[in-house]
């Protein structure tokens, strides 16, 4: 893939990206309501987007960027996949 087609798809992840973030932020629903595991759905496709554009992104990659994007992808899975202890595996990724 060359620079312009990786530009292309970062440009088109804004665009998806502001319409998951709008949804999250339209989310009333807070920690143990009943909506509250579909907003950390669109938290979770919103961080997928920054992985992505990360991952993309021309250039080294920014190893920090990387560490954060996955930190929150598998704290946020972790409620997801109780049993993966994916919260415990994030404590490797600043070793």
């Amino acid at each position: 893939m060359n620079t312009e087609e990786k530009k292309a798809i970062i440009k088109t992840s804004w665009e998806i990206h502001g319409q998951v973030e709008t949804s999250y932020r339209n989310n009333p629903a807070r920690k143990g309501d009943k909506n509250w595991l579909e907003k950390q759905r669109m938290l979770l496709a919103d961080m997928a987007l920054h992985l992505l554009q990360t991952s993309l992104k021309p250039g080294e990659i920014e190893l920090d960027k990387l560490r954060n994007n996955l930190h929150a992808i598998l704290t946020i899975s972790d409620q997801f996949l109780p049993d993966a202890n994916l919260k415990k595996a994030t404590e490797k990724l600043f070793d």
